[in-house]
């Protein structure tokens, strides 16, 4: 049946493997929105009262139409979805902090790219995309809005 997921379903389907992708709608500088697919991970380190599940972090490359976008606008919102019968939806709405430190894009890419592509190539992905010019975005809610079992 239909329900509203509480904050450990939460944290559980965003943390679900095989990884699911999340689409980010990011504010374009004329106000229109942007979507871009996104790999990420969870922090659940950061996880307290305003925020059960901990931060989304995610990297992009600074000159991307939603680099660009991020580093004017940090309002973000992501969709997760599980789009097989009976459907399940997360959708966290917040504000994004930014970082370029070398150490933390290393570690977050390689987290990331193990999450997607398996621990055996997680740190080839992240000496890819831990690289100069790429940035870690941290989305921390504000509003999360997950309904699972959305069909039943």
């Amino acid at each position: 049946m239909a329900h509203a997921m509480q904050d450990d379903e939460v944290a559980a389907f965003l943390d679900q493997l095989p990884a699911r992708t999340g689409k980010l709608a990011s504010v374009r500088d004329d106000g229109r929105p942007h979507i871009a697919p996104v790999w990420f991970a969870l922090d659940r380190s950061t996880a307290g009262p305003d925020s059960p599940a901990g931060d989304l972090v995610f990297n992009t490359a600074a000159a991307t139409v939603k680099g660009r976008n991020i580093t004017r606008d940090p309002r973000l919102a992501l969709c997760v979805d599980d789009d097989t019968p009976p459907f399940t939806f997360v959708i966290v709405e917040g504000t994004a902090t930014v970082s370029e430190d070398p150490d933390e894009l290393l570690h977050w890419a390689t987290v990331i790219g193990g999450r997607y592509m398996g621990a055996e190539r997680a740190a080839a992905y992240g000496r890819r995309n831990g690289v100069p010019g790429e940035l870690v975005v941290r989305l921390r809610p504000t509003r999360i809005i997950a309904s699972a079992a959305v069909a039943d």
